[in-house]
């Protein structure tokens, strides 16, 4: 089949992702033993552990920019692979942390390399996918997250805290191994005049025996383009709206909390007194997220974008609703089962819609000449709303309580419905010009 290989390049630049996911499930099951001493030779306190969980995002959101100018200018494919370098450092000063200060410098630079992948991953496989697979290739970046997240789970629930440092630092190591073997985004060879690596590495894509002339030929008339600059992109309106429709869903994929309740998974559930054990009910969340993210990706290129994050965001808010209840009201009952099957149903309904989709519209909503700008300030945004989210959660639940907490996502849930029916486009098995005439109001 000729998407096969389509497939092993998109699956190769997203294990990126699968590297950030394991760094975003490593921070539940590694809380307790950090914080009682027995990972390293010093404890943390509370507020210190809300820095270090935290500062994953912030280093992602301060690369997002500068990464997009990198692959712009030097390739998608060639940075990822030098990224990997200050990944392992970052991982390294994890390993190696004989002070909480090192545990802050290498979540931030492990968190700085991991957020790259959101940008570089998602440009690199709407590039080298054909039209039939792009929605599907997508999630593809989604798929490897919640995979890596559930890495992190396992090996955090069951390994030495210093297996799990050690199994998580290998990880860039197999991504060079993957990705140093597929090649360059034919859009990219082509806007650096490489006709003929550009060709090479379409027939490459697509199979020895189809002819790629036509879609070359598409390739290179939209390379003449130049790549625009900040404030190119910023004065076509088109683009304004796309990056308002693109930035608003990330900050909705944020604040309806999945962040929250994904690094701090572990201590939910212990707050919740759950009939399982805390590790264990992290683990079912995990499952749970990559089942559901695979039936997203078989669902997308049939029932659509816009379907798919109405009904996440329902889901969304029917569960934060019935946590909120819970806290509130429940917590003393014999109902230990409900905070599991309502954060489970959670995690199902993000991952059918607001995990993947998000990413999958950022790409297709903006032209070849704007996508590496417009997609570094959206993903710029996104991290910068899950910083905000995960610094902030444990402070809220102190001061409001978990039932309030809860609460507030769901009024964001709702926002997102209302949002998802009158503002985004349905992107689904439309070409660039279509989708950029949509948004033009043609």
């Amino acid at each position: 089949m000729p998407v096969v290989r389509q497939y092993f390049a998109g699956l190769a630049a997203a294990f990126g992702a699968f590297c950030l996911g394991a760094s975003i499930g490593w921070t539940g099951p590694m809380e307790p033993p950090i914080k009682s001493g027995k990972a390293y030779k010093f404890t943390v306190s509370g507020d210190s552990w809300g820095w270090i969980s935290s500062m994953l995002t912030f280093g992602a959101a301060c690369m997002c920019i500068p990464v997009g100018i990198l692959i712009a200018k030097y390739g998608r494919r060639l940075i990822m692979l030098f990224i990997c370098i200050p990944y392992l450092i970052g991982w390294g000063l994890i390993l190696g942390a004989q002070h909480s200060a090192m545990l802050y410098i290498g979540r931030f630079i492990v968190g700085a390399c991991g957020g790259s992948f959101c940008v570089m991953a998602p440009v690199y496989t709407t590039e080298i996918a054909q039209l039939s697979v792009r929605g599907a290739m997508g999630c593809f970046f989604q798929l490897m997250i919640v995979h890596g997240i559930l890495y992190g789970f396992v090996v955090g629930a069951y390994c030495d805290p210093l297996v799990v440092n050690i199994l998580c630092t290998i990880l860039p190591l197999l991504f060079v191994l993957f990705m140093f073997w597929m090649p360059e985004s034919p859009v990219f060879l082509a806007q650096q005049g490489e006709t003929e690596k550009a060709a090479k590495a379409l027939k490459w894509l697509r199979g020895d025996n189809v002819d790629v002339s036509g879609e070359l030929n598409t390739i290179i008339a939209d390379s003449k383009k130049e790549t625009a600059s900040f404030k190119e992109a910023f004065s076509r309106k088109v683009t304004l709206k796309g990056l308002g429709i693109a930035i608003t869903l990330m900050l909705l994929q944020q604040l309806t909390g999945v962040n929250a309740i994904l690094f701090y998974a572990t201590s939910i559930f212990i707050q919740a007194g759950t009939n399982l054990s805390a590790d264990v009910s992290t683990i079912i969340i995990g499952l749970v997220q990559v089942v559901a993210t695979i039936a997203a990706i078989l669902l997308v290129e049939k029932a659509g974008r816009k379907l798919l994050l109405l009904i996440s965001a329902i889901v969304m808010g029917a569960t934060t609703l019935i946590m909120g209840c819970y806290f509130e009201w429940l917590k003393k009952k014999d109902v230990g089962w409900l905070p599991i099957l309502a954060i489970s149903l959670f995690i199902v309904g993000f991952s059918l819609g607001f995990g993947p989709v998000p990413w999958l519209i950022m790409a297709e909503l903006f032209s070849e000449d704007v996508k590496p700008v417009c997609g570094a300030i959206v993903g710029t945004s996104s991290w910068l709303f899950a910083f905000c989210v995960t610094k902030l959660f444990p402070v809220t639940l102190d001061a409001i309580g978990p039932a309030f907490t809860f609460w507030i996502f769901t009024i964001f849930a709702v926002l997102g419905c209302v949002f998802v029916i009158f503002f985004v486009p349905e992107t689904k098995n439309k070409p660039l010009d279509d989708i950029q005439a949509l948004l033009s109001g043609k």
